[in-house]
Parts: C-alpha cells; sequence; structure tokens
C-alpha cells in the first residue's frame, strides 16, 4: 500500500508539474485566441507572431466581428513546447492608432541592424495618415520584446497584413494588401519606402486576395496568400526568379474549409524541414471570427513546385511519452466507435475528450518518444460503463505493450497500469477500447 501510495503522489506531482505548458498538437496555443501567424527563425529558436482574437463586448470592438486589442510573441526549440512571453504591443500603447476600434490586425517581425522590426497594421485616428489602415513599426533589441512603436505609421503605406522579405543579397521589400497586394523596397532604417508602391500583376482579379507571405528557397521567391474563389478562403501561391515579379500563379497551398472563412499563412525551414503555418477556428467552431494557429509540414516537388499541404489534427514535432499525450489530435483512427468531443463546451481552452464506443474501436497517435526504461501507463478517464483498454505501439496488428481496466466512474480519474512489455524510441502510440462499452480519454501518459 505504501508502495503504491508513493507512486500515486508521483503521478500526481508530474501532473501538476505541467500546468500552464502549451503543447505541439492543433491548434498549437490552447490557452487563447491566435490567428495569422508570422513565423521567424531567431537564434535557432522559432518565433511566433500572430494577432490575438478575442471576443467583442458592448464598447470595445465590434461584436459579431473581428477583435483585436495587442500582440503575444511565442517562441519554440522543438515545435513541441510553446513559451508564451506575453503582451508585446497592444494598441493604447500606439499614438497614432485609433484604439477604439480593436483592429491589431496580422503583423510580421524581421531582424535586420542589430534590431528587430515589428510591423503591424492598424486603423488610423488621424486623418493626415489617410483613411483605412496603416501600417506601423515598432523595435526591440530582444524577439520577445519589449517593443517602442514609432510615433508615425510608414509613410504612403495604406493597407494590413504587412510581410517584410529579406534577400540573400542584403535588400529588403515589405509587401501588404489593400483589394490587391503591393509591393516597395524599404529603405536601410527600415522605416520607410525607399521605392513607390507597386501593384504585384498577374494575381486573381476576382474574389478577396489578402495576408501576402513571401519566401525564398534556391532562387525561387514564392508568394502565397489568401484568396476567396467561392465563400471561404483557400492558401494559393505563385513563383518568380525576383521578388517583385513577375509573379506565376502556380495553384492551391491548402484547400479551402467551409467551417473557417479565413485562412492566414507563413512559411518557415526549421532544422532542414520547411512547415506551413496556419489558422482554423478549432476553438471555436461556432463563430468563425476567433482562431487557432496550427502547423504542418510543407514539401517541395523535384520541379520546386510545392505540394499541396493536408491539414492535420496531429500537426508536427515529437511528444515526449512521460507527457500528456493528447489523442484527441489523433492521427488515424477506426472507422467507427470513435468520436471527439469539448471536455467543457462553455470552454474549449480545456481542450477535448476521446470517446470510445464499440469494441475493437481504436485511436492512432504518432510520433511519441518513448526514451529511457518506462513501467507504467497513465491514463485520464472516465466511464459509465467501465472498459478494459488495450495499448499497442506503431499499429493496430501489433503485439499489445498494456491492458488497464477502466472501472465505473462519473469523474474524471487517472488509472495506472503497469507495462506488460516496453520499447525505446519513437513510436505511434494505439489506443483500442476491447469490449462494446463506453470509455472517454482526457490524455494518455507513461511514467
Amino acid at each position: 500500500m505504501r508502495k503504491y501510495g508513493f507512486y500515486t503522489l508521483m503521478v500526481v506531482m508530474s501532473i501538476i508539474c505541467e500546468v500552464g505548458n502549451l503543447f505541439a498538437q492543433n491548434p498549437i496555443i490552447l490557452d487563447q485566441f491566435t490567428a495569422d501567424p508570422s513565423v521567424r527563425v531567431f537564434d535557432g529558436k522559432v518565433y511566433l507572431y500572430p494577432s490575438h482574437d478575442i471576443l467583442a463586448k458592448p464598447g470595445k470592438g465590434r461584436q459579431g466581428w473581428f477583435c483585436m486589442k495587442d500582440y503575444h510573441v511565442f517562441s519554440s526549440k522543438n515545435l513541441t513546447d510553446w513559451r508564451d512571453y506575453g503582451v508585446i504591443l497592444s494598441q493604447n500603447k500606439v499614438k497614432w492608432v485609433d484604439s477604439t476600434l480593436y483592429s491589431m490586425w496580422a503583423p510580421d517581425c524581421v531582424f535586420r541592424n542589430g534590431k528587430y522590426y515589428f510591423y503591424f497594421p492598424a486603423p488610423a485616428r488621424n486623418s493626415a495618415f489617410g483613411k483605412g489602415f496603416s501600417i506601423g513599426v515598432a523595435i526591440s533589441a530582444k524577439p520577445y520584446g519589449p517593443f517602442t512603436p514609432q510615433p508615425e505609421p510608414v509613410k504612403d503605406v495604406h493597407g494590413i497584413d504587412p510581410c517584410v522579405l529579406m534577400t540573400p543579397d542584403g535588400q529588403t521589400y515589405m509587401y501588404w494588401a489593400q483589394g490587391k497586394i503591393y509591393v516597395a523596397k524599404l529603405k536601410n532604417d527600415m522605416l520607410g519606402l525607399a521605392t513607390e508602391p507597386r501593384v504585384i500583376e498577374g494575381l486573381p482579379e476576382k474574389g478577396l486576395i489578402e495576408g501576402p507571405f513571401i519566401f525564398e528557397r534556391k532562387g525561387i521567391y514564392y508568394l502565397t496568400y489568401p484568396h476567396v474563389q467561392n465563400q471561404t478562403e483557400r492558401l494559393e501561391y505563385a513563383m518568380a526568379d525576383n521578388p517583385m515579379g513577375p509573379f506565376k500563379v502556380m495553384g492551391v497551398l491548402m484547400d479551402a474549409t467551409p467551417d473557417c472563412w479565413t485562412n492566414q499563412n507563413s512559411v518557415v525551414k526549421f532544422q532542414g524541414q520547411w512547415y506551413l503555418f496556419y489558422h482554423h477556428n478549432d476553438l471555436s467552431p461556432h463563430f468563425d471570427k476567433n482562431r487557432s494557429v496550427r502547423i504542418d509540414s510543407l514539401f517541395f516537388n523535384p520541379d520546386s513546385t510545392i505540394k499541396k499541404v493536408i491539414p492535420t489534427l496531429r500537426g508536427v514535432g515529437i511528444t515526449d511519452a512521460t507527457r500528456k499525450i493528447q489523442i484527441d489530435r489523433y492521427s488515424r483512427k477506426s472507422q467507427q466507435g470513435i468520436s471527439i468531443a469539448f471536455l467543457d463546451s462553455l470552454n474549449t481552452f480545456k481542450g477535448w475528450k476521446t470517446i470510445l464506443s464499440a469494441s475493437n474501436a481504436w485511436i492512432q497517435y504518432n510520433k511519441v518518444d518513448f526514451g529511457g526504461k518506462l513501467k507504467w501507463i497513465n491514463v485520464k478517464a472516465l466511464s459509465k460503463t467501465g472498459g478494459v483498454l488495450q495499448i499497442r505501439l506503431d499499429k493496430i496488428n501489433r503485439p499489445v505493450i498494456a491492458r488497464i481496466k477502466i472501472p465505473v466512474t462519473n469523474t474524471w480519474t487517472v488509472f495506472h497500469s503497469p507495462l506488460l512489455a516496453f520499447h525505446s524510441g519513437i513510436h505511434n502510440l494505439v489506443v483500442q477500447l476491447m469490449d462494446d462499452k463506453n470509455v472517454a480519454i482526457d490524455w494518455v501518459s507513461f511514467q
């Protein structure tokens, strides 16, 4: 009894230590809404600069519409663990911004001249800056701030969704959207335009087009952008051998979905692999103005065109087996007997649960690092019928490494059982229901 009690205490301590961490599955940020991801690599880390969706309230934003008052920044060394540095810039800290409109939209950040330049669109309160959105700049000595905004926006730039490209020869260009996509060279101080704005020709003429993000690979410039061909945005791309074009539209980067009206992306190479960051309304399925950032791997064809990215729940990165493995962010599942639901429909930030409801129903979660010697499996579950789970590695037809009996319980409880076998290394995790019962699972971990 003493040994069993000590083990239970260790499980509880492990759970407590993990509170507040952000995990790798899609969406990658679970404690707030994030959208319009701009991603950069600085000093071996990935930095995520998204816009920050919140719900509008009377007198604070336009209800039923996009509402954003500030920006956060997040970083990761492995695309699995994300650190939130908090608010780096707020609308009420920028003199020229009309802070009554709550419209701090899609930003970008680049490093040059020993400083970090954060570009952001917002509506100006001074008519001298022109109607609609202007684009401002805030500067910091660190990629995570604090950022100091310039007293005025960039002159002669009106629009949204700034993106700054730094070419291999040291030139810098800014792209933005205002009905069409514009480009201009930036001055060396990164605060003003060195050339007149120029429309990028050859892009779709019909339907909304916005959110430009451009990157270079092997001398080719890829301009990506959201485009509403029908009713919701899909991600498309064009290619050129010059950052100012002419660009040739190549096709679809990611298909539109009926669930979320918008999508916006950035593309980054990290540790030898290319990734697409984008957003969806995972945490707000009934209101698509509150969005959440996702990541999936991106690949190129031999002719340098981009393979269409198929969105996943699993996302990218490797999950440590001793962490809470959210199997509801699955890689594969059986055709019947599996459903996913929110843990709390009134507080979606709590995440999801997996419900197994048929004999031999199974769910698979890829890329789990089992590291050194592990002896126990922990499952946080709830079941009004009770049930028996079997755990396999890699595929559903592989040998069983654990069986765990879930008794009848009306409250979420952590159950644990010894492993029948152990295999180190990186494996896929498969959880299977053995009887025709009903078991809900919050997470799985190993000890």
